[in-house]
């Protein structure tokens, strides 16, 4: 069926072309710390993904700079308090900032080139972008260049449906006008982008970079019908 519309996840799909941001993160502890042990990054990490989802944290006006910022002060928060890493006070806010400058740099860069193949794609129809998120995408988007891509926003935070549910997909559909099935979306997470999207009657481009877990046993079927390894192949 003719492709009308796209709609794109945000994160893990736009700011890392794939690769999932437990593994972004985790990369940049191997560059800027390499005696913490990837089992103990994975507590951190999941701490703090928690803590953020129990609690307002993250801010509306807040920057990507700034929540980065914090998820990286829980995460070495959580790994001082358990003794996984040892150091001074300053030495930590020193290892806090090389990662965030770190991180903040590739995302900058990524999301350039993400920008440069939405435009493209942009021309032939329009673009919704449908993400589970704190609140404050509109800002982070602007932040990076993107507030002129997308014909809508979905954003979890605001509207009350998140994914794995297929519905949120479907109010990203609404704003494209078109059938689901005239409906192309792309997305880093199998369980979260591929599956709840085909449920909703979408099309399905699986951006299937470095993952957190591995979403399907060798040689299991695959749902999405086109797996991809960067976004610059949708342009092919």
């Amino acid at each position: 069926m003719m492709i009308k519309g796209y709609i794109f996840d945000y994160g893990g799909t736009i700011d890392t072309d794939g690769c999932h941001w437990a593994k972004m993160l985790w990369h940049a502890y191997e560059r800027h710390c390499p005696s913490i042990r990837e089992a103990d990054f994975r507590e951190a990490y999941v701490y703090t993904e928690r803590a953020l989802g129990r609690q307002p944290i993250i801010q509306s006006e807040y920057t990507f700079h700034r929540t980065l910022d914090i998820k990286l002060r829980l995460q070495l928060s959580y790994l001082l308090e358990k003794g996984i890493l040892t150091c001074t006070g300053k030495a930590a806010a020193t290892l806090r900032q090389d990662l965030l400058s770190d991180l903040y740099a590739r995302v900058q860069a990524t999301c350039k080139a993400s920008r440069s193949v939405l435009l493209r794609l942009k021309r032939d129809c329009p673009l919704v972008l449908v993400s589970n998120f704190y609140g404050n995408l509109h800002v982070v988007l602007r932040e990076f260049g993107l507030d002129d891509v997308f014909l809508s926003v979905v954003e979890s935070a605001l509207v009350g449906v998140k994914k794995p549910d297929e519905r949120i997909f479907l109010l990203g559909v609404q704003q494209l006008g078109v059938q689901p099935g005239e409906v192309m979306v792309v997305g880093d997470s199998y369980e979260k982008d591929v599956l709840p999207a085909k449920k909703a009657g979408c099309q399905v481009t699986w951006l299937k970079g470095e993952q957190w877990l591995e979403s399907l046993a060798e040689n299991a079927p695959c749902a999405a019908d086109r797996v991809i390894s960067s976004l610059q192949e949708l342009l092919q």
